[in-house]
């Protein structure tokens, strides 16, 4: 067992153990990481700069020290004097491994940029923000009638557009007269008034003002983080954008940065302003994208998990990783974007947030709710959002049940041997012919296959570099489909499977899906351990919607919508060949795309949509995973490839799986061991 320090990288989630005194930057190439650099090593193009983590970090199993990294040397000394580096930042060339550490590649530092798959959803959507724009006529002041601009501004909405107690900010109030007077008496005034709250001044303008106001829905996610820009008159989405959340560092699922929270004094702090500066920076980018003042941007509506929910709000989550998930709040907030930090918007902009369901299903699984409207489905809906921790609804116009599973983050490509987020150059879709087992496959950012005639032309740009969640998702089911998998996920090997693909790693097997080893490009397998990372995410999930359906009496749903970014990405019949989700016909599974993000714009655009979630959320049923004793009972059942038990008849009039079983002596390098089954 080596004694050298063990180096993980986020967001990647790949690791590896280094001698003492090799520079990130070194490690990060042999291990195959995403990390820029131009300058070969000499600290002058600052492309390698890396975040590193202090603390306890439960999910990687290590505790990084303050010593983890050499100290700062004088290259990064001169280069913070003349350019500045971000606090916490290092250059990766400069910094030497000293002990175990977790270091988070910042997306700038990304040669390949992560693509963040939440562009938003085509929809109609009746208009009635809660922030609007009024022209106003107010009556000049006169010695015989005292009182206040303020005051008289009020009376003019009252009488011009039956708005009646207003409140505003002391720096309006400094305003105001000036603008009065500038506009002659006639001024435009902005508006906040939702659905439970008084209406506030949010600004004033002299005169007729032409300019628009606008909001950001954010879908604010464990591992990304989307905005949609959107006009409030008319909720034209100016433009999407996103970013990986910066909290990976403190973990990659819920329930590490939970623990990051409990062992790390003040840690619930770090990721609260992380997420923060993050907001702040998205924003600023999104107004520019557009072309617009981000101090036209008046209102945001967040939609997010629980454990999110509550290091925006600025809350240890810790109550929620302990039984019974206690939420501080579950009710829907409307407050100041300030009380967040917020400053690159309008300095009075406000927020709403969407109410939590319970203490394991937020605001995000609601936003599913009014975007999806389960709730008024005639047939029995089972909508999955398919993420690091996976939101799942279930029910018709008579009732809807909720609950999450805890799939982690092997659908997302950490965990895997090969997997990478999305990104150009990932694998995204893979066929395997069964006869000859040879694979082909596409890349994110082209549109050839591998066996198309100029793919290596066409992506020898970005290269090809990993596999992403849909590219994982979609080779494990082909592998199965092909005969190199059996039903209990074991990898055959060379001699059972008849292909050289199959290589021996140790007592266990792996398929070669490229090699590029001889160009220097990586070696990309999917291993036994990968097989195993994907059985337990898909397990999980498949045991969720079991349990919701056992609550119900039921055996089958009519149909199924995937929603979330990635859920838009996956294949319905390698999805139901894996058996990540219960048997139905295929033309009956459909994706709803990012259905938070767009129930966060329609919260965004209606405030009667707002005051309708708050009463569905009231009645839809939470059923705890956590604590449900069948819940292992299917869990168990799914781990096979696509369930032990449960027939799939829809799924095997389109498919047939080669009965196979590699259970055998021969599966590994050394023959293996016989296994008994009992």
């Amino acid at each position: 067992m080596t004694d050298d320090p063990l180096v993980i990288f986020t967001p990647s989630g790949k690791r590896g153990r280094f001698p003492q005194g090799t520079p990130v930057l070194t490690a990060a190439r042999q291990l195959g990481v995403d990390l820029d650099s131009v300058c070969g090593g000499r600290g002058i193009c600052s492309k390698c700069q890396i975040t590193p983590g202090y603390g306890e970090f439960p999910k990687h199993g290590v505790t990084v020290s303050e010593g983890a990294l050499s100290e700062w040397n004088e290259v990064e000394a001169r280069y913070d004097r003349i350019r500045g580096l971000k606090e916490g930042r290092r250059l990766g060339c400069q910094a030497k491994i000293c002990g175990d550490v977790v270091v988070d590649v910042p997306p700038e530092s990304q040669v390949h940029r992560q693509v963040i798959r939440k562009s938003a959803t085509i929809r109609d959507i009746t208009m009635d923000p809660a922030t609007h724009a009024y022209y106003v006529e107010v009556v000049e002041p006169d010695m015989h009638e005292p009182s206040g601009d303020f005051q008289r501004l009020c009376d003019a909405l009252r009488d011009q557009w039956q708005i009646e107690g207003l409140e505003a900010e002391a720096s309006l109030l400094g305003k105001l007269q000036p603008v009065l007077r500038k506009g002659e008496w006639k001024v435009t005034v902005a508006i906040h008034r939702d659905h439970r709250n008084k209406p506030r001044i949010i600004d004033i303008w002299p005169g007729f003002w032409e300019g628009r106001l606008y909001g950001l829905a954010i879908d604010l996610g464990s591992t990304t983080i989307a905005a949609h820009l959107c006009d409030l008159r008319n909720g034209n989405v100016l433009a999407s954008s996103g970013l990986m959340n910066p909290q990976i560092r403190f973990g990659e699922d819920l329930m590490s940065r939970v623990s990051y929270a409990m062992m790390n004094p003040g840690g619930d702090r770090e990721m609260t302003n992380a997420v923060r500066t993050a907001i702040n920076g998205l924003a600023q980018a999104i107004a520019t994208e557009a072309h617009i003042d981000p101090g036209q941007i008046v209102e945001t509506v967040f939609v997010c998990n629980p454990v999110m929910h509550h290091l925006l709000l600025g809350i240890d989550p810790v109550e929620l990783g302990q039984a019974p998930f206690a939420l501080a709040t579950s009710e829907s907030l409307s407050l100041a974007a300030r009380d967040l930090d917020l400053t690159a918007i309008h300095r009075n902009a406000r927020v709403y947030v969407l109410p939590c369901i319970a203490g394991h299903v937020g605001a995000d699984c609601a936003a599913v709710a009014l975007s999806e409207e389960p709730n008024k489905s005639e047939d029995m809906v089972l909508i999955v959002d398919v993420g690091t921790n996976a939101e799942i609804l279930l029910g018709n116009k008579d009732r809807v049940l909720a609950c999450s599973s805890p799939t982690g983050p092997a659908f997302e490509g950490a965990q895997i041997s090969a997997g990478q987020r999305a990104a150009p150059g990932a694998i995204e879709r893979v066929e395997i012919d069964p006869a000859t087992k040879e694979p082909r496959f596409r890349v994110i950012g082209c549109d050839l296959w591998s066996t198309d005639e100029g793919f290596a032309e066409a992506t020898a740009q970005t290269g090809i570099t990993g596999i992403c969640g849909s590219g994982i998702i979609e080779v494990v089911a082909e592998m199965r489909m092909a005969g190199i998998l059996d039903a209990g996920g074991l990898i055959g090997s060379a001699e059972q499977v008849g292909t050289e693909r199959c290589v021996a790693t140790g007592r266990t097997n792996a398929y070669v899906l490229h090699d590029g080893t001889a160009s220097g490009g990586p070696l990309i397998t999917v291993t036994q351990g990968d097989i195993r990372a994907i059985q337990l995410a898909k397990s999980a999930l498949y045991a969720g919607a079991r349990l919701l359906m056992d609550e119900l009496n039921i055996e089958k749903v009519d149909r199924v919508v995937l929603a979330g970014a990635f859920g838009a990405h996956i294949s319905p019949k390698h999805a139901m060949v894996l058996g990540m989700i219960p048997d139905c016909p295929l033309d009956k599974v459909t994706s709803a795309g990012n259905a938070a993000g767009t129930g966060a714009r329609i919260a965004l655009s209606n405030i009667a949509a707002r005051a309708a979630i708050e009463e569905e959320v009231g009645r839809i049923y939470k059923v705890e995973t956590a604590i449900e004793p069948r819940f292992q009972e299917h869990f168990v059942a799914a781990n096979a490839i696509p369930h032990a038990t449960a027939p799939f008849p829809e799924l095997a009039a389109i498919v047939t799986l080669p009965d196979v079983s590699f259970n055998t002596a021969g599966s590994g390098a050394d023959g293996g061991r016989r296994r008994r089954r009992g």
